[in-house]
């Protein structure tokens, strides 16, 4: 229970972190002229970028770790499989509640009860500050891929907290 609580306060304080880092940053550029809304836009999107890159390493190492003793794959269906239930129980300490797929590279996995949302409220006002709290999963499941050998675009949606949902798009090579 220690370990949850300084996962869930690490990843708290590196959200915040990376959103202060980007408000106490000055951005000069001669002869332009920023509207604050478009510039919160651009700072927003660096933030989320960040997010999903660290998280993106982090997810490198990770699936290195857990996958040393691990039989070979055999499949693409394999590894989602994998994540959803090996990979996510060791991080969020339970497994994804729903996997679906097409068939066609577009995976669907649905955690019921996410762990990085449940500290927000429920109410729809948080719905819009969601993503920040999304953006460094999604690079954990892009990173643990992509050292599995599978390239891909990971997004996050949120329709009632804590509730989400991860879409995997494979990229064939």
């Amino acid at each position: 229970m220690a370990d949850e609580a300084l996962f869930l306060l690490l990843h708290n304080e590196m959200v915040s972190g990376v959103y202060k880092s980007a408000e106490q940053g000055e951005v000069y550029v001669p002869g332009f002229l920023f509207h604050k809304e478009h510039h919160d836009l651009q700072e927003n999107g660096r933030c989320i970028t960040k997010l999903e890159n660290m998280g993106f390493r982090v997810g490198q190492g990770l699936i290195e770790r857990f996958t040393k003793d691990t039989a070979r794959f055999k499949d693409e269906l394999d590894i989602m499989k994998f994540i959803c239930k090996d990979f996510w129980t060791t991080v969020f300490k339970k497994q994804i509640d729903n996997l679906r797929t097409n068939h066609q590279g577009i995976y669907v996995l649905q955690d019921n009860k996410f762990r990085l949302l449940t500290q927000m409220s429920a109410g729809k006002q948080y719905l819009e500050h969601a993503s920040k709290y999304l953006a460094f999963t999604c690079g954990l499941i892009r990173g643990g891929l992509s050292n599995l050998g599978i390239k891909s675009i990971v997004t996050a949606e949120v329709s009632s907290m804590p509730a989400c949902k991860f879409q995997v798009m494979i990229q064939k090579l």
